[in-house]
């Protein structure tokens, strides 16, 4: 007696499933590409619902299903962009990843964070803008064990808790909200200021 017919509906179940995932997964990874387009030459006030679709070339409607809201769409932005980041700096190529000199690295990173922090400036604020919320985060102890671990190479020791605490609070959402409206500067100050103050860090250490 045949089993065929019994199997062939369950088979073309399981088989649709998968396709149906892939496609999701294939239309997510498009949608937060598109999204990251029009920050990285827009702004991130640039990121609608309307405009990620057109800048992705589906239907409003394909994004509204998959995100929910804009709120959605830039947390799982944020999140993928988190998840690019660590990738980039635990095995992605130098400066930000393995092999480059530690200060180097330590730059490297603080260049990419603020301009992370930067373009999701709205969203992180509203989810919590302190240094501490970033800190107590899950990415933000990954984050800062990678600080500890650049800073250790670089000399710090027995004060390399303070000091990754000093390095980070500048890249928080609320010191970048301040340092942009309330004192003027734009990424690139922020950024130069930043690395010159770990820069002098480092030197001071270096000549004790």
């Amino acid at each position: 007696m045949s089993n065929g017919p019994d199997h062939s509906p369950i088979q073309l179940s399981v088989t649709n499933a998968e396709t149906e995932r892939a496609d999701a997964a294939r239309n997510r990874r498009l949608l937060l590409a598109a999204a990251k387009n029009l920050i990285d030459h827009h702004g991130a006030s640039a990121v609608t619902m309307e405009a990620v679709a057109r800048e992705a070339g589906v239907g409003k409607g394909t994004v509204f299903r998959r995100f929910g809201n804009r709120t959605g769409l830039m947390l799982a932005l944020l999140d993928h962009s988190e998840s690019e980041m660590q990738q980039a700096y635990l095995s992605g190529p130098e400066p930000l990843g393995p092999g480059a000199p530690p200060l180097e690295r330590l730059l490297a990173y603080g260049r990419a964070r603020l301009k992370l922090t930067c373009d999701h400036l709205d969203i992180l604020l509203e989810a919590g803008g302190t240094a501490e919320d970033f800190l107590t985060h899950p990415a933000g102890r990954a984050s800062t064990q990678h600080v500890r671990i650049l800073l250790r190479q670089l000399g710090f020791d027995d004060d390399v808790e303070f000091m990754a605490l000093t390095v980070q609070a500048p890249m928080s959402a609320g010191s970048v909200r301040y340092l942009m409206q309330e004192v003027g500067f734009d990424l690139e100050t922020i950024t130069a200021q930043w690395q010159r103050m770990v820069t002098d860090l480092v030197r001071a250490r270096r000549t004790h």
